[in-house]
């Protein structure tokens, strides 16, 4: 009996002891799922936000059946540059990187290649051929004048001296260019937030407080009817945190609200799409809309040290989707909010999509190879990180291909 009782007792503590062996391994595998959960969960969060910001495809990057806004950076030295720096006379000093030092020429040598199909190509003398009598208006900030002066470089190769000129509109932010034996003009006008603000002056405009008017628009649209093309964009001085919002009842510049910058970009793009709606005969007009470009301040996010940025870089991105953190991708969702709003109300505007394909870029910036306005300090001859320029683009170079995905759709309404 006794032996019985030993044995029972035996088996009772080899199942207690089976039993808490089950228990401590489901344990030690409820904490090694929750570590992974916490390990990954700022990853996913960031992808989800991602996900959440890029706007959809579908609705406004879709040309013929192709997404021309998903691929990859392809090197083709033979196809690029579409021109050389120095056969444009029109390059600012902001993006003309060879002739103010920079050596390196691989970063014009870059073509953007869609998933799937082909970007489509097209001589100047063919784009001149098919925008003649037009007139193509660029209006924003300096990201836009980026792009104007590209496309203006690309068009003009082509065209005689005395037969195209370059001139300040008087009175008005804008400058134009003409190819007078098309007929085409190629303007671009100076408004950063849109609206009225006191970042309005073309050159004047160096300050860390955004101040603006919210629904004065009227002051610069005037300016941008009666146009065949207008491309639109306003990202760079957005990427303050807050802004202030003049009391429109007053001209007293004291009296005022205080925005973060999402609030307001979204307040500015109610007052610009409600007067495009108003003001534009869309039967005439195309409309675009051009998605924030990336900066590069921060090489650790792709693989350099913590106080690098896009100085020295002469090589894209590879990794596969990239995305830098100086994106507001919060940003780009309120202005595909912003165009879906359009759209149901029967104006279509479309949006060139180059946020992803400039995320790569890091080596397209002009970073020191640039003209400074001021002169530099011994401070920051010391550091030339420190005044590297990784928001605007080099001249041949990025903003090229925003011009060729733009025509992709301009020609195709003017076949």
């Amino acid at each position: 009996m006794r032996k019985k009782k030993q044995l029972g007792k035996y088996m009772w503590d080899v199942k207690h002891m089976v039993e808490s062996i089950l228990i401590i391994f489901f344990i030690m595998g409820a904490l090694a799922t929750i570590a992974y959960y916490y390990v990954n969960m700022e990853h996913d969060h960031e992808q989800q936000l991602i996900k959440l910001y890029t706007p959809n495809h579908t609705a406004y990057d879709s040309l013929d059946g192709c997404d021309l806004f998903s691929g990859k950076w392809v090197h083709d030295n033979h196809s690029y540059p579409l021109y050389k720096d120095l056969d444009c006379p029109y390059i600012f000093g902001d993006f003309a990187c060879g002739p103010y030092g920079r050596l390196d020429s691989s970063y014009q040598q870059w073509r953007w290649q869609p998933h799937g199909c082909t970007l489509p190509r097209f001589s100047s003398k063919e784009v001149l051929e098919r925008l003649r009598g037009k007139r193509i208006l660029f209006v924003g900030d300096s990201v836009n004048r980026n792009q104007w002066v590209s496309m203006v470089c690309m068009l003009q190769t082509v065209i005689p001296l005395g037969r195209k000129k370059m001139q300040k509109v008087p009175n008005v932010s804008m400058l134009t260019f003409k190819a007078l034996e098309y007929n085409v003009s190629i303007d671009f006008y100076w408004a950063p937030l849109l609206v009225e603000s006191n970042g309005d002056h073309p050159t004047k405009h160096k300050t860390n407080d955004r101040i603006v008017r919210i629904k004065s628009i009227e002051h610069h649209a005037k300016n941008w009817v009666n146009v065949d093309v207008l491309v639109f964009n306003s990202y760079l001085w957005w990427r303050m945190p807050t802004l202030k919002i003049l009391n429109e009842s007053s001209e007293d510049s004291k009296q005022y609200n205080i925005v973060d910058n999402h609030r307001g970009y979204r307040m500015v793009m109610k007052t610009w799409s409600d007067w495009l709606f108003t003001h534009i005969n869309h039967t005439r007009t195309q409309s675009y809309f051009i998605s924030m470009t990336a900066t590069h301040h921060r090489g650790v996010e792709w693989g350099g040290k913590s106080d690098e940025n896009c100085l020295n870089e002469t090589k894209p991105i590879t990794k596969d989707e990239f995305w830098e953190t100086g994106s507001d991708l919060k940003m780009l969702r309120i202005l595909e909010s912003s165009l879906n709003k359009l759209k149901a109300r029967g104006v279509k505007v479309e949006m060139i999509n180059i946020t992803q394909l400039t995320q790569y870029r890091k080596d397209a910036h002009p970073s020191i190879y640039r003209l400074h306005y001021s002169p530099l300090t011994n401070k920051q001859l010391s550091n030339p990180s420190s005044y590297a320029d990784c928001t605007h683009w080099c001249l041949p170079g990025v903003p090229d291909v925003w011009n060729e995905l733009l025509l992709a759709y301009i020609l195709r309404k003017h076949k």
